[in-house]
Order: C-alpha cells, then sequence, then structure tokens
C-alpha cells in the first residue's frame, strides 16, 4: 500500500500538485481583481472550497467508484455509460459523440499540460535572475526536445523516481506555506465559505471571469480517475487525502499569507515563498516536477491512443512496448511527435504561462463537465438508483463545471480556442474513422458471400488440399474473406486446416483468458474462431489461437501462414460521407499501420492478397 500510496504521488497527481506555481498569480493577473485583503481572503476560500468540492468530494469519493472493471478515464467512463443505455439506442449515440468529443479534448490538454507547467516552473528565472528573462523560451524548448525525445527509451526507470521527486515536491510546498502561515494565521480565516460568498456577491462579473483562473487549481483532477485501474482506489485516496491536500491547500494560504503582507509579491507569488538560499534548488525541484506532470499527460496520451485504436475510434497505429514485463508500457511514435510539434507551436505562440492559462482552463473544464454528464447515466441506468438520488449526486457539480466552463469561454480569443482547435480536428478524425469504418463495413457486407454457403460449394468439387494451416482474418464473422477467394482463384489449393478469425474488440478493459477465444466447427476441417479483447488487453492472435488446442484444434506454429485482406479505398460522389471526408477516410485506412503489427502476426508467415473497394 505504501508503495502503491508513493507511485499515485508520482503519476496521479503531477499535473494538480504543480498548480500553485500559477494558480493564485493568475486570478489576480491582468488587475481585474485588486490584492485588498478581502480579496485576498475571498480568493483563497474560492480556491479551499473548489479543491474540497471538486476533488475531495466529486472526484475522489463519487467519481472512482464508477470503475469499469477497475480501469478509469473517459474511455472507461464512456464504456459504461453507453452500456448502461444500450436499450436506446438514440440516447447511447448522443452520449458516444459526447464522450468521443471529450476523448478529442483530452489531447488538446496533453498539448496544454506540459508548455504550462515546464513554462510556469523556468519561469521562477524571471524572479532570481531577471537579466536572464529572455533565456525562459530557449531553456523550456531544450527541456521539451529532451522530455519527448526519451519516450522512446520508455519511462519505467523514470517512473520509479516520479514518487520520491512528488513526495519531496508536496513536503517543499508544506514548508514554503507554513513561515508565512505562522508569521500571519490571519489568513486561516479564509477557510470560512463566507469570503467566497462575500467576494462574489460584492463583484459579481468580475468574480465571474476570475472563476476562470481558480479552476487551475484542479487541472489534473481527472488524473484520479484516469489511472485508477493503475493504482486502485484506496491508494489514490490515501495520497490525496493524506499529503496532496494538506500541501496544496497549506501552500496557496502561505501565498495568500504573504500577499496580505507584501500585495506587490504578486507577480510571482510562488517563488517568492522562498528564502534566498533556497532560490536555487527551488528552481531545479520546481522544473523536475513539472517535467513529471508533462511525463504523466505524455503516458496518458499514449494509453488513451491506443485504447481508442481498439475501440475503433483512432485508425491503427505503431505501437512499441519499451517493458517485457509491464504491457502497459507503451511508446506511440506518430503521437509522441505529435503532440512535441504541438507543444512547441503553443510556447512559442504564447509564449508565457499567463497567455497559456486560458488555454488550459477551457480543455480541463469540457472533460469535467462531461465526466459528470456520464456519471449521471452510469448511476441512474446503469446502478439503477433513484432518479431524485442520482440528481441530487450530480446536480451540484453539474451547475459548478459549468460555471467553471462558462467563465473560461470566455478566454476563447484569449487563447481557448487552442486546446478547442486542437479538440476539434481530433474529433474529426475520430468520428469520420468511426463512420468511415461502418461504410466500409456495409459495402464489403453488399458484396460478401455467405462463408457456409461459400464452403458447401468448393466442397462438392474440393481444390487440392496441401499441408498446414491457413488463418484467414476476416473484419466480418460469417462472410468469406475476399483473401480466401484470392487464393482460391490464384493458388487453386486449399490448405489442410482453415481457421476464420475475426477479432473483437469490446468496451470492456480486460476479457478473461477463458473467454477470449469462441470456436464453431464448420466441418471439413475448418473452424470459425472469434477471439475477444478488451480495450486495455493485447490484440495477439497467435497467443489466442493456442487456446484452440482446449477445443481439439491443433495449430502448428511453423506450417501456420496467416492471410489478410488489404483493401484499397476509393472514395466517390454518391450517399455516405462528404467526398472530403471519404478522402480523409481513404488516406487514414492507406496510411494505417499494417495489420500484422497491431494483431502481433509473425512477419514470416504473411501473404496479404488485395482488393479495391468504392464508397
Amino acid at each position: 500500500m505504501a508503495g502503491l500510496t508513493l507511485g499515485a504521488l508520482g503519476v496521479v497527481y503531477g499535473d494538480i500538485g504543480t498548480s500553485p506555481l500559477y494558480a493564485l498569480k493568475e486570478v489576480f493577473h491582468g488587475g481585474h481583481v485588486a490584492t485588498t485583503p478581502d480579496n485576498i481572503l475571498g480568493v483563497l476560500s474560492l480556491l479551499f472550497w473548489t479543491l474540497t468540492v471538486t476533488v475531495s468530494i466529486k472526484y475522489v469519493l463519487l467519481i472512482l467508484r464508477a470503475d469499469n472493471r477497475g480501469e478509469g478515464g473517459l474511455i472507461a467512463m464512456l464504456a459504461l455509460a453507453t452500456g448502461a443505455v444500450r436499450d436506446k439506442p438514440g440516447l447511447r449515440r448522443g452520449l458516444m459523440m459526447v464522450g468521443l468529443f471529450g476523448t478529442a479534448i483530452f489531447f488538446g490538454d496533453a498539448v496544454i499540460t506540459p508548455a504550462m507547467t515546464v513554462l510556469g516552473a523556468v519561469e521562477g528565472i524571471d524572479v532570481y535572475a531577471p537579466q536572464y528573462d529572455q533565456a525562459v523560451l530557449p531553456l523550456t524548448l531544450i527541456v521539451m526536445v529532451g522530455l519527448f525525445a526519451v519516450q522512446r527509451f520508455g519511462t519505467g526507470g523514470i517512473g520509479k523516481a516520479f514518487g520520491p521527486v512528488m513526495l519531496l515536491w508536496f513536503a517543499s510546498l508544506t514548508l514554503l506555506g507554513v513561515p508565512h502561515i505562522l508569521d500571519n494565521p490571519h489568513v486561516l480565516t479564509a477557510i470560512n465559505p463566507w469570503y467566497a460568498v462575500e467576494f462574489c456577491l460584492n463583484y459579481r462579473w468580475v468574480a465571474f471571469v476570475a472563476l476562470g483562473a481558480i479552476v487551475l487549481v484542479v487541472t489534473g483532477g481527472e488524473a484520479l480517475y484516469a489511472d485508477l485501474g493503475h493504482f486502485g482506489k484506496k491508494p489514490i485516496r490515501i495520497a490525496w487525502y493524506g499529503v496532496v491536500m494538506p500541501s496544496l491547500v497549506l501552500n496557496y494560504f502561505g501565498q495568500g499569507a504573504m500577499l496580505l503582507d507584501d500585495p506587490s509579491r504578486i507577480k510571482n507569488p510562488f517563488f517568492l515563498l522562498a528564502p534566498s538560499w533556497a532560490e536555487i534548488p527551488l528552481f531545479l525541484l520546481a522544473t523536475a516536477a513539472a517535467i513529471v506532470a508533462s511525463q504523466a499527460l505524455i503516458t496518458a496520451a499514449f494509453s488513451v491512443t491506443k485504447q481508442a485504436i481498439q475501440l475503433g475510434i483512432l485508425p491503427r497505429l505503431r505501437i512499441l512496448h519499451t517493458s517485457v514485463r509491464d504491457t502497459g508500457q507503451i511508446y506511440v511514435p506518430f503521437i509522441n511527435w505529435s503532440l512535441f510539434a504541438l507543444v512547441v507551436v503553443a510556447v512559442a505562440f504564447f509564449g508565457s504561462s499567463s497567455k497559456l492559462a486560458g488555454a488550459y482552463g477551457v480543455a480541463v473544464t469540457i472533460d469535467m463537465t462531461i465526466t459528470t454528464v456520464m456519471t449521471f447515466f452510469v448511476i441512474r441506468f446503469g446502478w439503477r438508483y433513484p432518479l431524485a438520488l442520482c440528481i441530487a449526486a450530480t446536480g451540484v457539480f453539474l451547475v459548478i463545471d459549468v460555471t467553471f466552463l462558462a467563465s473560461n469561454l470566455l478566454k476563447i480569443a484569449a487563447g481557448g480556442w487552442f486546446p478547442l482547435l486542437i479538440g476539434i480536428g481530433m474529433f474529426t478524425l475520430m468520428l469520420t474513422w468511426k463512420q468511415g469504418r461502418r461504410q466500409l463495413s456495409d459495402k464489403l457486407r453488399e458484396d460478401a458471400i455467405d462463408l457456409c454457403s461459400f464452403l458447401d460449394a468448393v466442397f462438392i468439387n474440393p481444390p487440392t488440399r496441401v499441408a498446414g494451416t491457413a488463418v484467414f482474418l476476416s473484419a466480418e464473422a460469417g462472410i468469406t474473406p475476399n483473401a480466401l477467394m484470392h487464393n482460391l482463384k490464384h493458388n487453386k489449393v486449399l490448405h489442410e486446416q482453415n481457421v476464420f478469425v475475426t477479432v473483437k474488440h469490446h468496451e470492456v478493459p480486460w476479457i478473461d483468458p477463458e473467454r477470449r477465444c469462441e470456436v464453431e466447427s464448420l466441418g471439413n476441417c475448418c473452424w470459425r474462431v472469434a477471439l475477444n479483447f478488451g480495450f486495455k488487453d493485447e490484440p495477439d492472435v497467435p497467443e489466442g489461437l493456442s487456446h484452440l488446442r482446449e477445443h481439439g484444434v491443433q495449430l502448428e506454429e511453423m506450417e501456420t501462414s496467416y492471410f489478410l485482406s488489404r483493401d484499397i479505398v476509393i472514395p466517390t460522389i454518391g450517399s455516405g460521407m462528404a467526398l472530403w471526408r471519404e478522402k480523409l477516410f481513404a488516406s487514414m485506412h492507406r496510411n494505417a499501420a499494417a495489420a500484422a503489427d497491431f494483431l502481433h502476426l509473425p512477419t514470416n508467415r504473411i501473404v496479404e492478397l488485395g482488393s479495391k473497394v468504392e464508397i
């Protein structure tokens, strides 16, 4: 439990743990909120109760209960919600669209987080050595190059250091805040929620705008749920209540106490908390903590990509495993360097953490709102709780989330458009791929021949049988694979054993090994096989077929050939998607990673036979 809790500190809380670098500063940035004692106490009260209600109650107590066989995250929640309303097709489609958009927006968050946290840390140079302020952007970009370059080596070794680094970070947050609180204990009165209410009543519109910066204290809250499968509920809760929440509150209140004594320190209150002898160590530790926070989002982006591919909402991409023992440690080159390019654009274009703050809040609040909406459908239709209880359990959180979202939407012109643009682009790709696959499947089904009927006709006058086993992979069960027809047409032979395999990906994280393989005998040494995988399983076809011996089917590894159909998509004007989307789908289909790699097929025993399909 201690090891898991330490690991949760490093992976789960990297993002939210680095929010003191910029959150309080951004509330007062721009001069809209004056740094008067009443305003400082009001803002601190809002920060405290936002952390308490949104993270401590919503995520840690409620959302963590909505696990999908132990797994969390928006894709797991999407699977739970759509599964709960399976008997309501219209509602299910609507939730699928909302979930897809939330997943797409996550990639915007995965770009903004590294840019925001590393910039926020490196900007300590402005405080300690203002003569070197021109070095902030170059140093940030150097850190980014190093961070993304090491991804291909895996995060196993680095990950072991995450927990101790973040434990040292949270200890430092506490040590920085406590002396200032002891110097001015009056700041603790901000725990009284009336200060937050009074601030909102007195300033109204300004307070509403300020919420867009206050929400920065809960950035990374989604990580509590997303990393549920890695650590479990108990370690995440222990880490939050025992270490993270107290450290964050003490640091924010320490910043507030310092500002009550000297409001001019609002230019960068976090770094000005430190005594002069601790300036260099704090700068280095803050940079290390920012790298940890960024690493957690990059790793999560790889994981979400893999899950999205297996659920059929993204095309196959090249996925490399960086550990022989931990299947969760993966590296996706295309995603890694795409994120790097977008992070560089964000750092170069915005130039400071203050300008990025508007972009940051939009992505976070959209995902928070979508998670709350999904939770309602899970507890109402999945857990079958009474309607009034479901509304009460999620209604308050939805009001809070929508309020924060509305405040952040005011900042679209000031940077919020950036993650939205990324999210809309990813959503377009996801929707195009999903609808294009359905359109391609429908077209193939139209022209397909029933497998059983085809085999019956073949065995009336059977062709020459050759030794060995042929495994024909097909996306649709029950139809004759094009590879089989091409093989008979050109080679005029049929193998001694023929296995027709369909790989099925399900909306659950894991499939039990005993349910992996479903077998149906078609006679004449032919079998129809369905291999079942969850969205976190490795789709390893040879390993799945090893279960055939339990059904009396013997496959000799060196005498088995795998036949695949590679379809070339030809876009045409007509029904279906718009022509530009069909062209986009055709390009994605053409450039998708080879099915053989994705399904872990042995490269020296693959035969690919292609055909053209007009959609």
